[in-house]
């Protein structure tokens, strides 16, 4: 048993390196994504794309581990975990349409809508007992919300100041 199963009892199918590998590739899409509508003053910029791309990877491994959990089980094991993600992801992305306000051809809220999908992304992993999945999620989520943000807001003070 390692240090990582002895402290947060998991055992996951993937390497903690690869998922952290493959968050990183969606977050480095996302960006990519996010960027050009970023340049162009959309509303949903870099940090709206790269959470969204950043939840879906996040509901995508955690497919992955629940499927090969239920499947070790064997026997006469009657259930569906992809169920779940459809229902969490259903239901949140109903929220976080709700944090999102159209006034005036002004829209807002795109990254609370997204930052809220990923909440229940990581909610999902908690809730599988998948904490270093989790943990890796909401460390990058808390880059993109914070370190970003300050990016967003330096690049904003300097292209209002070319103008």
């Amino acid at each position: 048993m390692n240090l990582l199963e002895w402290f947060a009892g998991e055992h996951t199918l993937l390497a903690p390196w690869e998922v952290f590998v493959r968050l990183s590739i969606a977050i480095v899409v996302g960006g990519i994504v996010g960027w050009d509508r970023e340049k162009r003053n959309k509303p949903a910029g870099l940090r709206t794309h790269i959470l969204i791309s950043l939840a879906a990877a996040l509901f995508t491994v955690i497919t992955f581990e629940l499927h090969e959990e239920v499947s070790r089980a064997g026997g006469e094991v009657n259930s569906d975990p992809i169920r779940i993600i459809e229902a969490v992801t259903a239901g949140v992305a109903f929220l976080a349409a709700g944090a999102i306000i159209r006034s005036r051809g002004n829209v807002q809220g795109l990254t609370t809508g997204a930052n809220m999908w990923l909440a229940g992304a990581l909610g999902v992993a908690c809730g599988s007992g998948y904490y270093t999945i989790a943990a890796i999620a909401a460390g990058f989520a808390v880059v993109v919300l914070v370190l970003l943000a300050r990016l967003e807001d330096k690049l904003s003070r300097s292209s209002d100041a070319e103008h």
